[in-house]
């Protein structure tokens, strides 16, 4: 079940061909460093298409880069760069954070320079369909000749002059009529046109390159963030339906947005953290995804660094755990019992993630199954089954489990001999040579796990 924002109801997911499914997503703007509230979206839809991959679908998955827009222009123009320069040094900054970040790109991830010729195909058509019309060198989309403008957002045209800032333009034939194609002035980059020398809008970018390739006028879900509801998905829609006479997208899901201080992320306003800055500060993209798992994908959720050392917290626990079962010592035997309580965690997990993507919830799961298996330390079976679930469930969810490991950090054989030696001290009551090991080992990051018989596990430092 999915919740549709076209309908604004949950909806069971029936893709339009059998076990396929087709998505889109709006990508980065290449005009500076991606900030942690692209890395939401990133990392949730990057969620979606794993899970669906998990529940058997075939998984087609596109996101745009839009490199060429008026924030590029202008930035360039600041910096005294050329724009593409600017382009190249912000897509190539785009791939490190995905890969910093371990989320995959997708299928495709086409460039808006690079399909120009078939966007002014499009806004031709649009034009011989009587939905558009040339203004001297711009190309608008007459929004009152589309009947449905307005059913995304839920708002009728009249009532979209109220609250939203319209800038007066004389050749438009009205105010909401949003541009397709723009005139470009003296020493902006163009494209030649049937209207002159100019450069595609915003909005056509997207309607464009997701049905050419996605291979289809219909899309099973388009996604985005909630602010891009009004005016770009409203428009993405208007030109798509008006275009093909077909709806755009069956499903239509939106994330909600960052805040930082409770004001929204945004590079414009200057409230923002970049992806790399986060990673130099904090050097696990585990803390940042555990902070995005605890609020559902379509709620809006505030960056703190005290949530940051909660989700660090969170962590730990899980590896402290793994590092337990994963010293325990299992033998082979005949006979192996399986944990009805497992059981029910892991279809409670499927029937969360079915559920509208429900990450707080199956992450919950994730530590009902740690507390087992934290009951059941001797009995080395069911912890081996719970470690597997722990490990395979946090997977789904796009998490690593690693720990960052110090240029100085000791290699595991290292540890365990250091562990020998401790344990030899303790036995010969040698407890200064005992409490200095320890102290070496807490310095490189190790922190030892004692009971009364002697160090039963370490684990590293988060």
């Amino acid at each position: 079940f999915i919740y549709n924002s076209l309908t604004r109801k949950k909806e069971q997911f029936t893709p339009l061909k059998p076990r396929e499914v087709n998505i889109y997503t709006c990508g980065v703007t290449v005009y500076d460093a991606s900030h942690i509230g692209h890395a939401r979206s990133l990392f949730i839809f990057d969620l979606i298409r794993r899970y669906l991959k998990y529940r058997k679908f075939k998984v087609k998955f596109v996101r745009n880069i839009t490199d060429i827009d008026d924030k590029i222009i202008n930035r360039a123009l600041e910096l005294k760069v050329d724009w593409r320069d600017l382009v190249e040094k912000y897509i190539n900054s785009y791939y490190e954070d995905l890969v910093s970040l371990g989320i995959d790109r997708g299928d495709y991830e086409p460039r808006a320079t690079e399909n120009i010729s078939e966007m002014i195909a499009y806004i031709g058509m649009l034009i011989q369909k009587g939905y558009a019309y040339q203004a001297k060198g711009d190309v608008y989309f007459n929004v009152r000749r589309f009947n449905d403008y307005g059913r995304l957002s839920g708002q009728g045209v009249d009532e979209m002059y109220k609250g939203v800032r319209i800038e007066p333009n004389e050749l438009k034939k009205d105010p909401l009529d949003f541009a397709l194609w723009k005139q470009s002035k003296e020493n902006e980059p163009y494209w030649d046109s049937p209207w002159g020398r100019g450069r595609p809008g915003w909005h056509i970018e997207c309607s464009v390159m997701s049905q050419k390739f996605l291979k289809t006028t219909t899309l099973d879900i388009h996604a985005g963030g909630r602010d891009l509801i009004f005016p770009h998905h409203e428009n993405e829609i208007a030109q798509s339906q008006a275009f093909s006479g077909k709806p755009f997208a069956k499903y239509w899901i939106h994330h909600g947005l960052l805040t930082m201080n409770g004001q929204k992320m945004s590079k414009s306003s200057g409230n923002f953290i970049t992806i790399r800055d986060f990673l130099i500060k904090y050097k696990d993209p585990d803390l940042l995804k555990l902070f995005f798992l605890t609020a559902h994908y379509s709620h809006p959720i505030d960056y703190t660094d005290g949530k940051i050392e909660e989700a660090r917290a969170a962590k730990e626990r899980i590896i402290i755990f793994l590092n337990k079962a994963r010293q325990a010592k299992v033998r082979f035997s005949f006979f192996h019992m399986k944990c009805a309580k497992l059981r029910e965690l892991r279809l409670k997990f499927i029937e969360k993630m079915d559920d509208d993507f429900n990450t707080p919830e199956a992450l919950a799961c994730i530590f009902e199954m740690v507390n087992l298996g934290n009951k059941n330390l001797n009995n080395p079976y069911i912890l081996k089954e719970v470690r597997e679930d722990v490990l395979k469930a946090s997977g789904l969810l796009g998490l690593s489990l690693q720990v960052a490991e110090s240029t100085d950090s000791l290699d595991d054989k290292t540890i365990d001999r250091k562990i020998i030696e401790r344990n030899s001290a303790r036995k010969a009551r040698d407890y200064a040579l005992s409490d200095k090991i320890r102290k070496e080992l807490e310095e490189k990051g190790v922190i030892l796990e004692d009971l009364k018989d002697g160090t039963t596990g370490w684990r590293r430092k988060l």
